[in-house]
C-alpha cells in the first residue's frame, strides 16, 4: 500500500534521509541525522515520514554501504525520538519483514551489515522488553534464538541507552517580555554536534554549572561515541597512510576529520568545567586526551608529507590542549573558547558521509525456511561486535 502515498523521499524529512543515505557519501552526516531527529520529534507526519523512507532505503538495496547509511540514520533516530518513532520500528512486520529479510543468506550482506542489524535487534529487545506496545521486536529476538542464530558478543550495559531528549520548555515573561526558563526544566545543553540556539533567560550564564538529567546524560554519551568513532577513523588513516603517497581523496578526508575533531573538542571543553557528574566528567577528559593524541600524530604526518622537520614532543604541546589533573580546581581554570557557535555552524560534519540504498525483496512464505538454514550456516561466523 506505500505506492499510493506517492514517493517516501518527498517529505520534508524523506528529503533528508535521501540525502544522509545517499551513496556518494564517504562516512556520516551527522548534522543532518539530528536534523532527521527533529523533525520526527517535532512534527506530526515525521515519525511516519522518516520510517517510510528509511523503509525504502533498507528494502530490496543491494548497495550495502547505503544500506549501511540507512541502518545509522535508523539507529539515531531510536536514539533520539519518541514513542511514535518507536512503535513504528519495533513491529513485528518491519524488524521480521525488512531487518531480517535484509541480511538473508541469499542477500550475501557483508559481516559489518549482518553484525550491525543483529545488534540493533538485540539492544531494541533488551530495551522496549517492559513495554507491551514495542514487543514486536522481541518476539522476533527470541525466534532467531530459539533457531539457533548467534547474536555479536555485545555488552548490552555499555550501550547507549535509548533515551528521548527532554526538550528544554520557555515560558513568556508578561512583567519583563523577556523569555525564561519554565520551573522544572532542566539546563539545556547543547550537543556536541547539533547545537540549538534557544532563548535566554535573564541573569542565565553560559558558565553556569549544568546537573544533566538522565536523558541528557544519554544524549550526551551517545555523542561522545560520534566523537570517538571520528578520533577511531582518524587515527586508523594516520596509522594506514604513508605521507609522501597518500592519495589526494583521502588528504581531503583526513583535513575535514581534523577539523571537525577540533571543532568537537571545543564543545569538550566547553562542557568540562560546568557539567556537575563526576563519570561524565572523567569521561570528557578521557575524550579530550585521545584527541589531543591524534591532533599531535596529524601534525606529525603533515611534517613528514610536507617534508619539513618533525617537533619534539615539547615543541607541540602548545597545539594542544591539556587539561592536566582532573581535580576541581584545575577543572574551574579550565578556559574555553567563545567560537565554538561560529566553528560548528559553518562545519559541515557529513561532507564525506555514505549513502545507503536498499533493493526489494519478496515476500513469500519461504523466510522462517530461510533463516533455519540461515541459523545453520551462518551461526557461528560472526565478527565479534565492536560499537564505534
Amino acid at each position: 500500500m506505500d505506492f499510493l502515498l506517492g514517493n517516501p523521499f518527498s517529505s520534508p524529512v524523506g528529503q533528508r534521509i535521501e540525502r544522509a543515505t545517499d551513496g556518494s557519501l564517504r562516512s556520516e552526516d551527522w548534522a543532518l541525522n539530528m536534523e532527521i531527529c527533529d523533525i520526527i520529534n517535532e512534527t506530526e507526519e515525521g515519525p511516519k515520514d522518516a520510517f517510510r523512507a528509511i523503509k525504502k532505503r533498507i528494502v530490496g538495496n543491494k548497495n550495502f554501504h547505503e544500506v549501511m547509511l540507512a541502518l545509522t540514520v535508523l539507529e539515531t533516530c531510536v536514539k533520539n525520538c519518541g514513542h511514535r518513532f518507536h512503535v513504528l520500528v519495533s513491529s513485528q512486520d518491519f524488524v521480521e519483514g525488512v531487518l531480517v529479510r535484509t541480511i538473508l543468506p541469499k542477500n550475501n550482506p557483508p559481516a559489518i551489515v549482518h553484525d550491525k542489524v543483529l545488534t540493533l535487534i538485540q539492544s531494541w529487545a533488551d530495551a522496549f522488553r517492559s513495554s507491551p506496545d514495542l514487543t514486536g521486536v522481541v518476539a522476533v529476538y527470541e525466534d532467531l534464538r530459539r533457531k539457533g542464530l548467534e547474536f555479536p558478543m555485545t555488552d548490552l550495559d555499555m550501550l547507549s541507552p535509548i533515551h528521548t531528549p527532554q526538550r528544554t520548555v520557555y515560558s513568556t515573561d508578561s512583567q519583563s517580555g523577556q523569555n525564561s526558563p519554565a520551573v522544572n526544566s532542566p539546563q539545556q545543553i547543547e550537543s556536541i554536534l547539533h547545537p540549538v540556539t534557544l532563548p535566554t533567560g535573564r541573569g542565565s550564564s553560559s558558565d553556569a554549572p549544568i546537573t544533566p538529567t538522565p536523558e541528557q546524560i544519554g544524549k550526551l554519551r551517545s555523542e561522545l561515541e560520534v566523537v570517538n568513532g571520528n578520533t577511531k577513523v582518524m587515527s586508523e588513516m594516520l596509522t594506514e597512510l604513508v605521507p609522501s603517497q597518500a592519495e589526494p581523496s583521502d588528504l581531503e578526508l583526513l583535513q575535514e576529520l581534523n577539523r571537525t575533531c577540533r571543532a568537537m573538542q571545543q564543545r569538550v571543553l566547553e562542557l568540562i568545567p560546568r557539567v556537575l557528574h563526576e563519570q561524565l566528567t572523567e569521561e570528557l577528559l578521557l575524550i579530550n586526551d585521545n584527541l589531543n593524541n591524534v591532533f599531535l600524530r596529524h601534525e606529525r604526518f603533515e611534517r613528514l608529507r610536507t617534508g619539513q622537520p618533525v617537533k619534539a614532543p615539547n615543541e607541540t604541546e602548545n597545539s594542544l590542549i591539556d587539561l592536566g589533573p582532573s581535580t576541581p580546581s584545575a577543572l574551574k581554570q579550565a578556559e574555553v573558547t567563545n567560537n565554538l557557535s561560529s566553528q560548528l555552524a559553518g562545519m559541515n560534519l557529513g561532507s564525506s558521509s555514505v549513502s545507503a540504498g536498499l533493493h526489494s525483496l519478496d515476500t513469500s512464505g519461504k523466510l522462517e525456511e530461510d533463516f533455519d538454514m540461515f541459523a545453520l550456516t551462518r551461526g557461528s561466523s560472526l565478527a565479534e561486535q565492536r560499537r564505534g
